[in-house]
């Protein structure tokens, strides 16, 4: 959470943290900011005081919906020091984030955040270490400060996640029924009311429609595939397959708040009209094994234990899985979640690397998504929630939707 920042900084022995780039798809930027309307900015914060937002005049008032005290950032004259370096964005660059850390005095270790191509960042950061004696420039490969603070959200955060995921599970719903609302030909395809079929590609122009209608954004693009196709977990689906009787479709959607927010993601597996038996079977044993894995869910357990029990629980049942064969593509295949939030995949992961240490915590949301996978017997099947540890330690699961594999059809 954000009010663990300052242990955070010092715990990397961290002076002070520099966050830029656009305030959209930027994560930790948009964190600082509470997803203020702007379209790029500087948060400079010390260890242990207030972090400061500097924003373009335009968007000075924009920029006050942060909470941040705000400084426009004509006050450092970057146009002045563009000339002044005849054109050279990179020298003016540097003098301008050289004015600022004067002011601000900042000095010491500074860690840098935020979006930015990886060639420019490269050239800035390594000539603004040379520039600087003062500075010690700090980067951070993985685990860095930003994902271990959002790992754990408010409790505002798991009510605008679960917002997200009322919304989401509207969208299934209504794509759901959007199915039905089709006629079924002898060949057991669906067919649209000008005869021709309906195929996975429609049903995808559907589903977008729908998220748009919930207010919603989709940045990182659904999974809505059918049969064989449904056995490849983050197959798209082959848009000009036809929708049929009998075939496993799996539903994976993970939409957004719009202008960069926060995100939900569920899966579902259905049938239209009827299950074959070796997918009613795969379907009760993810069910089963879900569960299982639910009813254990604790505060202070790894996050890897419940993969390693995913894994025990389908063997028992007769599927292959990772953890004899890392390399399987049949049976179950992936770990078992990960966190959600400002990132559609962020901590904890639930992966079963000796390496996972973390443990669950309060304020911890994360997915649960056990699935089987048979792309050479043409079916697949996920079933996929998202759960929130509150501040007591209770966990709550955020996904409304039931669990129903066949959706019935007029024939």
């Amino acid at each position: 959470m954000k009010e663990d920042l300052d242990r955070l900084m010092q715990a990397r022995r961290l002076d002070a943290i520099v966050v830029s780039g656009p305030v959209h798809n930027n994560p930790p930027l948009y964190y600082l900011t509470q997803g203020a309307g702007l379209m790029a900015a500087h948060v400079i914060k010390r260890q242990g005081e207030t972090a400061v937002l500097i924003a373009n005049p335009m968007e000075r008032e924009e920029a006050q919906r942060s909470g941040l005290p705000v400084i426009v950032s004509s006050r450092y004259d970057y146009r002045g020091l563009l000339q002044k370096h005849g054109g050279e964005r990179l020298a003016a660059s540097i003098a301008y984030l050289q004015r600022i850390f004067a002011e601000q005095q900042i000095t010491g270790r500074v860690g840098f955040y935020g979006r930015r191509d990886q060639g420019a960042a490269y050239a800035f950061l390594s000539a603004l270490d040379k520039a600087l004696p003062e500075i010690e420039v700090v980067g951070e490969f993985e685990h860095d400060l930003f994902q271990a603070a959002r790992a754990t959200k408010s409790e505002e955060e798991a009510q605008r996640i679960r917002e997200v995921g009322r919304r989401t599970t509207a969208v299934v719903r209504e794509t759901v029924a959007f199915l039905q609302n089709h006629a079924v030909a002898a060949d057991e395809t669906l067919q649209q009311a000008d005869g021709s079929v309906l195929t996975v590609g429609d049903t995808h122009a559907q589903i977008r429609r729908l998220i748009a209608q919930q207010g919603l954004e989709d940045p990182e693009g659904f999974i809505f595939s059918t049969g064989r196709d449904a056995g490849i977990p983050h197959s798209k689906g082959t848009v000009d397959k036809p929708l049929r009787l009998g075939e496993s479709i799996v539903f994976d959607i993970f939409p957004r708040e719009p202008g960069g927010g926060y995100f939900f993601d569920m899966t579902r597996t259905f049938a239209l009209g009827y299950a074959p038996e070796p997918l009613a079977q795969i379907y009760q044993d993810t069910q089963n094994c879900l569960a299982k894995i639910v009813s254990q869910l604790a505060v202070g357990e790894e996050p890897r234990h419940y993969q390693a029990l995913t894994c025990a629980c389908y063997q028992e049942r007769g599927h292959p899985t990772i953890a004899e064969n890392s390399q399987t593509t049949e049976g179950y295949v992936h770990s078992l979640g990960h966190g959600v939030g400002l990132n559609l995949h962020e901590a904890p992961s639930f992966s079963g690397a000796a390496t996972n240490t973390t443990r669950l915590q309060p304020g911890h949301v994360f997915t649960i998504e056990p699935g089987l996978y048979y792309p050479e017997r043409g079916m697949g099947c996920r079933i996929e929630d998202v759960y929130w540890i509150d501040a007591a330690g209770q966990v709550h699961k955020l996904t409304a939707y039931p669990y129903e594999l066949v959706i019935p059809m007029q024939r």
